[in-house]
Order: C-alpha cells, then sequence, then structure tokens
C-alpha cells in the first residue's frame, strides 16, 4: 500500500484542490491480488487504490476515458515475430499506476533490450522478471527452434474448480453429429456438452501453438461458412483463422445476424469477416 501511494506522488497523478460547494468526494477502495507464475505459485503481492468510478458523472468528474487493452490476437502475433526474427522475448513488471499490465519487449540485439530495461526502471520503477514464461494466463517455452505457448495451467485449474480433475477422458470435445446453439434455456444435454469439452480438455492438457523458428511470415487467412446450418433458425455460420505461414495466430466461429439467401451470399459475409480481422 505504501509503494501505491509513493507512485502517485512519484507521477504526479492529482493535484489537491478545494471541493466544490454541494458536491461530495468520490470514494476510494484498496484491492488486493496475488501475482501468481505458470506454476501458480505467489511471487508477489499486491495493493491498488481505485476510485468508485460508478458514482462519476462525465463532465464533473472526468472528460475522456482511455483503457488500454492487451488483444490476446495481439501477443499470438509478437510471440510470432519473436520466432521468425529469433530474438529472446523478456518480460517487466509496472509499479506505476495506471500501468499495471506487464509489459513484454524483445529486440535482434541484446543491448537494446538492455537500454529499454534501464530506462522503463529508472521512469517508472519497475523491475525486471528475466525472460518471458507467463503473460495473461499464457505459459509461453522460448526454445532454440521456436516458441511453445499453452494454457496447461488454466486448463488445470479450471477442471479442479468444477470437480473434474479426476473423469474418464474423451478424445474430441464435442460429438460430431451434434448441432449445438446459443443457450437461452439450458437442458440436461447442454450440461452434457460442457461436461464432453471438459473430458476432452482433461485428456489433452499440454496441447498448444508452435511457432516454429525455421518458417517464412507471411500471411495466409481461410474462411468457411456453413450456409443455413443452424436447425432453428436456418441461419448460417461463418469460420475463419488465420496464419503466419505455419504459425497460426487468430481464429473465429460466429453465427450469421441475419439469414443469408443463398451460399454465396453465406461465404460472401464469412469472407468480409475475414478480411476484416486480416487488416
Amino acid at each position: 500500500m505504501q509503494d501505491e501511494l509513493l507512485q502517485f506522488k512519484l507521477q504526479k497523478v492529482w493535484t489537491l484542490v478545494d471541493l466544490p460547494n454541494g458536491k461530495r468526494a468520490i470514494g476510494t477502495k484498496w484491492v488486493y491480488r496475488n501475482k501468481k507464475d505458470e506454476r501458480g505459485i505467489v511471487i508477489k503481492n499486491k495493493a491498488r487504490l481505485v476510485a468508485q468510478g460508478y458514482t462519476q458523472e462525465e463532465g464533473i468528474d472526468y472528460d475522456e476515458v482511455f483503457a488500454p487493452v492487451a488483444r490476446i490476437e495481439a501477443i499470438r502475433l509478437f510471440l510470432a515475430y519473436a520466432s521468425f526474427k529469433d530474438f529472446v522475448v523478456y518480460q517487466m513488471d509496472v509499479k506505476s499506476t495506471f500501468l499495471y499490465d506487464d509489459i513484454i519487449f524483445g529486440s535482434t540485439k541484446k543491448k537494446l533490450c538492455t537500454e529499454f530495461e534501464k530506462m522503463m526502471h529508472k521512469k517508472f520503477q519497475m523491475s525486471s522478471m528475466g525472460e518471458l514464461t507467463f503473460f495473461l494466463g499464457v505459459q509461453v517455452k522460448q526454445k532454440e527452434d521456436g516458441i511453445f505457448i499453452s494454457q496447461d495451467k488454466y486448463v488445470t485449474d479450471i477442471l479442479k474448480k468444477f470437480g473434474f480433475s479426476d473423469v474418464k477422458t474423451a478424445n474430441t470435445p464435442i460429438s460430431l453429429c451434434s448441432k449445438m446453439q446459443m443457450i437461452q434455456l439450458p437442458k440436461r444435454s447442454s450440461l452434457h456438452a460442457v461436461k464432453r469439452i471438459f473430458r476432452y480438455l482433461k485428456s489433452q492438457p499440454k496441447l498448444g501453438l508452435w511457432y516454429p523458428k525455421d518458417s517464412p511470415f507471411d500471411l495466409v487467412a481461410y474462411t468457411v461458412s456453413d450456409y443455413a446450418g443452424a436447425s432453428l433458425d436456418t441461419k448460417s455460420t461463418t469460420g475463419g483463422c488465420q496464419f503466419l505461414r505455419c504459425r497460426l495466430i487468430s481464429w473465429q466461429c460466429k453465427k450469421h445476424i441475419v439469414v443469408a439467401n443463398s451460399t454465396t451470399e453465406a461465404e460472401y459475409v464469412a469472407a468480409s469477416s475475414c478480411r476484416g480481422q486480416v487488416l
């Protein structure tokens, strides 16, 4: 908590002013969390002072809002590039207020990484965590011939949470003849489908994505549409995936909003969605 308050002072987060007549000060609350590594071991305790945002009024308490969010596709893209350029990815822990996501970085020149680390440590009171091994719930193994990413820790945690650590396994996540729809009125069959997915995760906890070093870096995208595949409303479903040659970095599956009048229309909708993701 003292470290948090010190960062407020160093970064000049606020300026003390008199409270306007008839206004109440916005309340604050301390939020505590444990920072864990890929093995689930606590490596740091953190405290954060947050404002009660729901009591704020736009134009009075704030003028604009900006919240940077790291997309998981961007992380996979960066790791794919790191494997292609053959450089090590490093990680730093941020203490500064409003910069609570860890930072990952790398370069083909180790000297630049060292200089960047020193600069960030001096400006934002950051600490080095060495080579990247765990980030946003994703485990990262950096090897000489490529990078492997997986989520076996997440799989273990979710199976334990719902009591599926000791169950029979399944080789596929769903039956090939199943036609799953959006669950509006959950039935027993819906529960069975979820259990089937858990049994599959139990059988394949260490599956992941392999980004090899010796592979080209050209972008390749695929798309497909299941015309009128939904039995209840005859809407189509679009699927797509994007590769950097053999490195899978992004994938999608979404049901169309409206009913397509033909297979051609359904395919055009799929192609448009895939193009948007590519851009």
